[in-house]
């Protein structure tokens, strides 16, 4: 099965947060609420350098997706 890269997720329980999941390696969901994230995966053994340029690349990634979602579907409506 394929699965996307990112999805977006959303709970009754908390009506005013909506969720990004990242479905690859290092594998997080981010709420974009207030823009926590919650990481599945461990990164602390790799290079902080690195780590620190592949999250803002990640997270930068998973905030356009939400954009171009949201303009894909008020296109739509």
């Amino acid at each position: 099965m394929m699965v996307p890269k990112f999805l977006i997720g959303d709970n009754t329980d908390f009506p005013d947060a909506i969720y990004i999941i990242h479905n690859e390696f290092p594998r997080f969901i981010m709420n974009l609420e207030n823009d926590e994230v919650e990481w599945f995966d461990d990164i602390s053994g790799e290079a902080e350098e690195d780590v620190t340029a592949e999250v803002s690349t990640l997270i930068e990634e998973a905030e356009s997706f939400y954009q171009r979602e949201v303009e894909r579907y008020e296109q739509q409506s």
